[in-house]
């Protein structure tokens, strides 16, 4: 803080409020003159109207703006010593009906949610700072910016004091579930969010529905389906990292009511998983394992149908007699084609659903298909609704480990199973 001896500002050994207190009010006297320079105007103006006040409650605090300083020193213990805390109180109680003042509190807000400063902005919060207020530059709250910097502390503080859990920012539309979603670092913040509430379908400002798309189209899967995007042809390290961080945080949004099989396709997490189910077979194992549609929830099989897209891909394969990949690729369908058939007791096909196979795949491919369509127009057999009755008992995922512990011959787990040797589950 300008006019303040660093040293000083950050000597948290002594007890000496007094001397803080008065060091923090002198730079604020000062700094007042530089707060009406008539030449500052927008967002800049606004800042240094209030600036002075917020050095100074940082500076009451022990530690500096964490935007212009390189590296701060154990802020969290200077910020909860006894003798800053009342430093901190003086100033906000003398400072309490001059301009700016709600204006500087808030702000201030938002540099202890980015800091982790829970006792801090307790105080804050107790002394007139709004939730609400927004950074004049990238229009986050505090609670965005608790998420952005994984302060899942903060994050239920400020929840628990009224905070807005669904709010998205004006500029990204984002909500803090959108933004904890991002990185894998944030997992503590997602788990955080949903304990505490945080709805996995909510609407956004400009009244989407239930679906909880914004207006550019996104939805909690948005950053899920651009991660797995990033698998393709990189690193298999850095491939594995990134499936294990998307496996989890769909297994979270799954367990509090997320549904990845809405419209539009190209933000359905369940689409994206079946266009490339060689790929993203434990993914999408899990998925249907967990009892999501593999229709669209929203309008059935007549807007996209997951038997229709296996198909698709398994016919447009250019597959050839020397080419092993069509085998790999094959058994993975069978096995899709499986899960699918075994999560519902009557399947459901989309109308006028024809196949023209070509290749060595052909034959094969001809034969899945007469196997479904039987399926379709025949009652379904007394096995099979036994099979999809007791694998729906055995949710959620993993169902295979569930059967294979239940006391039943052999020859019926082996039926009750769906075995794929090739699924890389290892990797999630």
């Amino acid at each position: 803080m300008e006019g303040m001896n660093p040293d000083q500002s950050l000597d948290f050994r002594g007890n000496q409020p007094l001397a803080l207190a008065t060091h923090a009010r002198v730079s604020f006297e000062n700094s007042k003159q530089v707060a009406t320079m008539p030449f500052l105007h927008g967002f800049r103006r606004i800042i240094f109207e209030y600036q002075p006040l917020v050095d100074a409650i940082l500076g009451s605090l022990g530690i500096q703006d964490p935007d212009r300083q390189d590296s701060l020193e154990s802020p969290r213990y200077l910020a909860n010593d006894g003798s800053r805390v009342l430093v901190l109180n003086e100033l906000l109680e003398r400072e309490a009906h001059s301009p700016f003042y709600q204006e500087g509190v808030s702000y201030s807000l938002l540099k202890m949610a980015e800091l982790g400063l829970t006792h801090a902005a307790d105080i804050l919060l107790q002394n007139g700072a709004n939730l609400n207020f927004e950074d004049p530059v990238t229009y986050y709250t505090a609670l965005h910016i608790a998420v952005l910097r994984n302060q899942s502390d903060m994050v239920e503080l400020l929840v628990h004091h009224g905070a807005d859990i669904n709010r998205r920012d004006r500029i990204h539309e984002s909500s803090p579930l959108d933004l904890a979603s991002e990185e894998p670092e944030r997992l503590p913040c997602l788990q955080r969010l949903l304990d505490l509430g945080a709805d996995v379908n909510a609407a956004d400002k400009h009244g989407a529905n239930v679906k909880a798309t914004t207006k550019d189209g996104d939805t909690v899967f948005t950053c899920i389906i651009f991660l797995l995007g990033e698998t393709v042809g990189g690193d298999k390290e850095e491939a594995r990292m990134i499936n294990r961080f998307c496996f989890g945080v769909t297994q979270l949004l799954l367990a509090h009511g997320a549904d990845p099989s809405e419209c539009p396709p190209h933000e359905s997490l369940t689409n994206i998983c079946l266009k490339n189910f060689k790929l993203h077979f434990p993914l999408l194992r899990f998925l249907l394992e967990s009892g999501v549609p593999y229709n669209c929830s929203l309008h059935g099989p007549s807007c996209w149908s997951g038997f229709h897209i296996i198909f698709e891909r398994l016919c447009s394969h250019p597959g050839c007699p020397e080419d092993d990949s069509h085998s790999e690729l094959l058994q993975k369908a069978e096995a899709a084609l499986e899960l699918m058939v075994a999560s519902s007791q009557r399947i459901q096909l989309p109308s006028n659903f024809e196949v023209n196979p070509k290749g060595c795949l052909a034959e094969k491919i001809k034969a899945l298909y007469s196997s479904l369509k039987q399926l379709e127009y025949c009652p379904p057999p007394l096995k099979h609704l036994c099979r999809v009755y007791i694998r729906q008992q055995l949710r959620p995922w993993p169902v295979d480990v569930k059967v294979k512990a239940l006391p039943l011959p052999d020859r019926l787990k082996w039926y009750l199973l769906i075995e794929h040797s090739g699924s890389n589950d290892d990797d999630v």
